[in-house]
C-alpha cells in the first residue's frame, strides 16, 4: 500500500476482510486485525512511512494469520550529516531493548545497519549523497526471523539497489 495517499486505509481494510473472509474469522478478531494494522500504519505514516506491505498466509479452512509485513520509511537528513552506519548502529544498540543484535553490514545498496528481534528485522539503508536512511522494517510474529520468512527478508533487503 502506498502511505503517500490517502486511499490506503481503504485498500488496508478490503485487505483485512478478503484476508478473514476466507477464515470466516468472527467480527470482533477482524476489527482486532483491522485496528492494529492501521495503529501501525498511521504510525508509520507519522514517522514517515512510505508503503506498507503485508503477506498473507494461507487460506485454510478456520485460519487466518498474516505471517509478514514490511514498513518502508524514509528517514532523511540535512545534506551530509547522515551519521556513518557504524554510529548509527552505537546509537540503536543504546536505545533499543537488549534482545535485539545489531550489526552493520554491506549491502548492494550501500552500508547497511541491520537490527534483528526474535520477531523484527530491520535495515537501515545508507542513502547516496548522505541524504538519510531508508529504513525496511520487517515484522515476522508467526514464524519468527530464524526461520524461512525471516530469510525472504533479508533477501528482498540484500535486492535493494538504487537508480
Amino acid at each position: 500500500m502506498d502511505l503517500t495517499h490517502e486511499r490506503w486505509r481503504r485498500q488496508l481494510k478490503t485487505f483485512v476482510d478478503r484476508e478473514a473472509s476466507g477464515g470466516h474469522a468472527p467480527a470482533e478478531i477482524r476489527r482486532s486485525i483491522w485496528t492494529t494494522l492501521r495503529n501501525t500504519a498511521e504510525g508509520g505514516v507519522a514517522r514517515g512511512a512510505l508503503e506498507f506491505f503485508l503477506k498473507a498466509e494461507s487460506r485454510e479452512p478456520g485460519y487466518s494469520g498474516l505471517p509478514a509485513s514490511l514498513m518502508v520509511s524514509l528517514l532523511p537528513t540535512p545534506p551530509g550529516l547522515a551519521p556513518a552506519a557504524g554510529a548509527l548502529a552505537q546509537t540503536l544498540a543504546e536505545r533499543r531493548e537488549t534482545a535485539s543484535e545489531i550489526t552493520t553490514i554491506a549491502l548492494h545498496a550501500g552500508d547497511t545497519v541491520r537490527a534483528t528481534t526474535e520477531k523484527t528485522l530491520d535495515f537501515h539503508v545508507r542513502m547516496p549523497g548522505g541524504a538519510g536512511y531508508l529504513l525496511l522494517a520487517f515484522s515476522v510474529p508467526l514464524m519468527g526471523t530464524a526461520g524461512p520468512m525471516g530469510n525472504l527478508c533479508t533477501a528482498i533487503a540484500e535486492s535493494l539497489r538504487w537508480t
